[in-house]
């Protein structure tokens, strides 16, 4: 019997997310109370499957079958035979807890439900409902299709045997998933933080430009893409709101402590790719200024931003969030990273880490520096994290 999964949600993570279980043999359906979003959902999924067509990625008879695992509802009635349900709506508690609540109440006693937020508390979620021990977080990133990576959230009550039947399920999906404790951000939300924030922060002391920073990140650092191009990518106001709920779910943490430079670009709706301008300017004929291509500059922006990133990587270890092995495949498949940032610590050598923050604090009296007393204790005892 094929597994019965229902989508809430027809945005683009709703629509991916059923992709990935059509695809796999799942009958789907996907609601929404919007008739424009259903069939703007509809339509665009047709479009990327005959995309892939084109590039002869799938046939025409496994793009058919596709669509014809996936029914477009208005009515929540229709998920009451579901194994399991994924929302995927706005990142809003309340609207999510009153959408819990008619879910629980339709489908059978055995149906897993689960939530898509990247920033939110599941069991915040879960407590409105009256069997919390099937309820989870199951985190896909965007584009659902194509990004490898999910992290499985379960709270205090979630039920272990659920746990491993939706890491199963997933793992059959073709995906790589890892385990993270139910905090502000999980795995890659919250150690991806510095990635940006220290970034902005070097530009704020007038070091360097945004193009000389993304230089320094991909030339020295072997990163796809810079801090301030991602940002755009990713969108201002969506990379920012993402710091501040890290930043306000953990008791104001300077290291997550959001940019004003980044909060000015939002509220002036420079939003990055899809506004036109953000950092860069992506309008036609537009000339971005280029790096400067100075390398001791550059090597000094990249070990600085690497210190930070590794102390985060070190904090989320230290306070259990995940297991050094899932935090390191999250950084390397969720945002694509050249190396796990606990591998690359030991690499480089830990001594070299804490001097680098040691050296940063002094300089710049800044608790945000301050190194992890596990990676303290790890060079006193001479250890590594491999």
């Amino acid at each position: 019997m094929s597994l019965l999964v229902s989508v809430i949600g027809a945005g683009a993570m709703g629509s991916g997310i059923a992709q990935v279980a059509a695809s796999n043999d799942s009958a789907v359906t996907i609601v929404d109370s919007s008739p424009q979003a259903l069939e703007n959902s509809q339509s665009k999924l047709k479009s990327i499957l005959n995309r892939l067509v084109e590039k002869r990625k799938i046939n025409k008879e496994e793009s058919q079958h596709i669509i014809s695992n996936i029914n477009w509802s208005s009515e929540m009635n229709e998920i009451s035979n579901s194994n399991l349900v994924i929302e995927a709506i706005v990142e809003n508690m309340e609207i999510k807890q009153i959408l819990f609540s008619q879910m629980e109440s339709l489908v059978s006693d055995d149906c897993i439900l689960a939530t898509n937020t990247s920033s939110l508390s599941v069991a915040g979620i879960a407590s409105v409902c009256n069997n919390p021990s099937r309820i989870m977080g199951i985190h896909f990133f965007n584009p659902a299709p194509l990004m490898k990576l999910v992290e499985v959230i379960p709270t205090n009550e979630t039920d272990g045997d659920l746990l491993k039947e939706v890491k199963s399920i997933l793992e059959g999906w073709g995906k790589t998933v890892v385990t993270a404790k139910d905090t502000p951000g999980f795995i890659v939300n919250r150690v991806a933080r510095p990635f940006y924030g220290e970034a902005l922060k070097i530009y704020e002391e007038g070091i360097a430009d945004f193009a000389t920073v993304d230089w320094a990140m991909k030339k020295f650092g072997g990163f796809r893409m810079g801090p301030f191009e991602l940002m755009d990518y990713i969108g201002n106001d969506v990379n920012y709101s993402a710091t501040k709920a890290v930043y306000d779910g953990t008791n104001h943490d300077p290291r997550y402590k959001p940019s004003a430079t980044q909060k000015k670009l939002m509220d002036e709706g420079l939003l990055g790719r899809k506004s036109g301008k953000g950092y860069f300017d992506y309008s036609e004929n537009a000339v971005n200024p280029e790096p400067q291509k100075n390398e001791e500059l550059g090597r000094k922006i990249f070990k600085r931003i690497l210190a930070m990133l590794i102390n985060a990587a070190v904090d989320a270890l230290n306070e259990s969030i995940a297991t050094r092995d899932d935090i390191d495949t999250a950084m390397k498949t969720g945002v694509n990273y050249p190396k796990g940032l606990l591998k690359w610590a030991d690499e480089i050598g830990l001594n070299s880490q804490v001097a680098q923050l040691k050296e940063l604090h002094s300089k710049f009296e800044d608790d945000r520096y301050i190194a992890n007393p596990l990676l303290i204790k790890k060079v006193e005892e001479n250890g590594t994290f491999y």
